[in-house]
């Protein structure tokens, strides 16, 4: 098969996720393949996801160009993560992305994580300006664009609430993932136990509620007052509500017309149901990115490329240096200028 569009090859390495997928210049996802590191108890030790990718990195290359059904010298454009994320793993990106360019001698675009994931959910819902939910194990964000820029109108404090419900179900010893199995553990409860709830302004902190609800794993009334239906309940009530909060007051102050929710959590039931109540009363259409692009991926990656390649185009090597803090919120994007 010849390929008579320009295609695109993202890489995602951020976390857990080592992601490829290819995009062409239109927005049609040819291909995705993720390749995820689990770790056997825990949370996520940097050095070993790094090993991971390293020991995968070929294989899910292979699979995704064997996916679009392209050859490898058809790719027009190299796209990887640059930020944010964990620096030994971001390397392992960037240096498959440097690899791949100079070996083919094509263009490379550096790309911002959290843009990504708002761009294909732009992308694939056909949003034109939303307010943008980003809730994951890495961040916890609600943003919008203005004045050039996705600023950020609320954010954890401390840890995100993908990362607060995965620790809370490791220490509940439920294997991960996490989220999910809490999500089906709360559906069989509506006894709500007394958790902290922590908005402070329009920021959000979990760190109490992950403790309290700890806590409450290792109380002796475990069984008997509660069960760990009635924990798992009151804590994805809790943090949803925190998190419905500050996006209902982010949405009432921008006063946009559509409201996004993306990111690994984004695929919750409960969460959609609460953020689709608040969107109605603004009069605000909602969507949710389909699941398969919603959490860490290539596509993503390739189609923020893309629109910066687009807008600026190539980028020198020397700019591809990672930055594991970068904000979201740093970063023009002259697309939407």
């Amino acid at each position: 098969m010849k390929f008579n569009k320009k295609i695109c090859l993202g890489i995602e390495s951020t976390a857990h996720t080592f992601g490829v997928g290819i995009v062409d210049f239109e927005g049609n996802v040819h291909s995705l393949v993720n390749d995820v590191f689990i770790p056997e108890k825990g949370g996520l030790h940097p050095a070993l996801v790094r090993e991971h990718h390293l020991n995968n990195f070929m294989t899910t290359v292979h699979k995704a160009i064997s996916g679009a059904r392209c050859k490898i010298k058809e790719i027009d454009l190299i796209a990887f993560s640059q930020s944010p994320g964990l620096g030994p793993v971001l390397r392992i990106g960037a240096l498959v992305a440097r690899m791949l360019s100079q070996l083919l001698n094509i263009p490379i675009v550096a790309v911002n994580h959290c843009i990504a994931h708002i761009e294909i959910g732009r992308l694939l819902c056909k949003l034109k300006d939303p307010l943008t939910l980003y809730v994951s194990g890495g961040n916890t964000i609600i943003s919008a664009f203005e004045s050039s820029r996705y600023q950020i109108f609320g954010e954890t404090l401390d840890i995100p609430v993908g990362n607060m419900i995965d620790m809370f179900a490791r220490d509940a010893g439920i294997p991960h993932p996490g989220g999910p199995k809490i999500e089906i553990l709360a559906a069989k409860s509506e006894k709500y136990v007394s958790l902290p709830y922590v908005v402070k302004g329009m920021d959000l902190s979990f760190s109490g509620l992950y403790t309290a609800a700890k806590k409450l794993i290792q109380s002796e009334q475990l069984g008997s007052s509660y069960t760990i239906n009635d924990i798992a309940y009151s804590l994805q009530e809790t943090a949803f509500s925190m998190l419905t909060e500050v996006t209902e007051r982010a949405l009432a102050h921008t006063e946009k017309k559509e409201v996004l929710l993306t990111g690994g959590v984004a695929a919750n039931k409960r969460l959609q149901e609460m953020i689709q109540s608040i969107s109605n009363e603004h009069h605000a259409r909602f969507e949710v990115v389909p699941l398969r692009y919603a959490g860490d991926n290539g596509a993503m990656i390739g189609w923020a490329g893309v629109l910066r390649y687009k807008s600026e185009g190539e980028q020198t090597i020397l700019k591809t240096t990672i930055k594991p803090k970068e904000r979201m919120d740093r970063i023009s994007i002259p697309w939407r200028i």
